[in-house]
């Protein structure tokens, strides 16, 4: 399933948050997200997956969801979003429970999940006996359970130390590997976007517009032996984003 995005514009009262988006992502692709601060991001995925609506624009849905597919998008968030009365398994179960399925088949999918994110020995834990990595693993098995057609990241590694960001980004990009999904993926960071994206679409400051897209040629699997091509996407992407990256942070300031 594809997703077209057509002239989103929007805004809150009197402040212009984004301006004329037209974008397409396209089956199996992550498109990382990036611009300075308040320009937009976290909305536009919002509309992408349906909690608000734009005030002039629209988002398509093109083609069908993957075969057995219970939620066409689902999301991960910065803070994990678990619910601390639940383990592990309790927590994945939570996005199964409107759905009409058999206590086999939830079962069923629970183990795949958590096997697939190497929760399987973490089952009953609950999320205060669990890193904040592992957390977020668990977050990630949640929305995989729904066998999503689009996973919406919104900075779902921000509020993880650089070590833990690494090792999640690696069990992501294998989990890509074996299943391809389609993401949408915002981040502040740039080191992150290079290395999770095929895709890299820069916004303007406030209000948000599409000042360029990058393509990553570089294959997933050979990124970590290619330092020095990521190293110049950042710095292209650095030397995009710099002088509206302080003005925004100005802004915010003052405002």
């Amino acid at each position: 399933m594809d997703l077209e995005l057509s002239n989103i514009s929007h805004s809150y009262g009197d402040v212009e948050v984004l301006r004329g988006i037209d974008l397409k992502i396209r089956h199996g692709e992550i498109v990382s997200i990036i611009g300075p601060s308040g320009c937009g991001k976290s909305t536009l995925l919002r509309f992408i997956g349906g909690l608000e609506r734009p005030d002039s624009g629209q988002v398509l849905q093109v083609g069908d969801p993957p075969a057995n597919s219970l939620n066409p998008l689902t999301y991960i968030f910065q803070d994990f979003a678990l619910l601390p009365w639940r383990t592990v398994e309790g927590n994945v179960s939570l996005a199964l429970e409107h759905h009409r399925l058999g206590r086999a088949r939830k079962a069923e999918i629970i183990d795949d999940v958590l096997r697939r994110t190497n929760l399987i020995d973490f089952r009953k834990a609950l999320p205060r006996q669990l890193s904040g990595g592992m957390r977020q693993r668990v977050a990630i098995a949640r929305a995989l359970s729904v066998n999503p057609a689009v996973m919406l990241m919104d900075e779902p590694l921000s509020s993880l130390d650089a070590q833990t960001r690494e090792l999640l980004m690696d069990d992501l990009l294998e989990l890509w590997r074996k299943e391809a999904f389609t993401a949408c993926y915002v981040t502040h960071n740039l080191a992150e976007a290079v290395r999770m994206g095929h895709r890299i679409v820069v916004l303007s400051r406030r209000p948000g517009r599409i000042r360029a897209i990058i393509e990553i040629e570089v294959p997933h699997a050979e990124r970590k032996d290619n330092f020095a091509e990521l190293e110049r996407h950042q710095a292209h992407l650095w030397e995009l984003m710099r002088d509206e990256a302080r003005a925004a942070e100005l802004e915010l300031v003052d405002g």
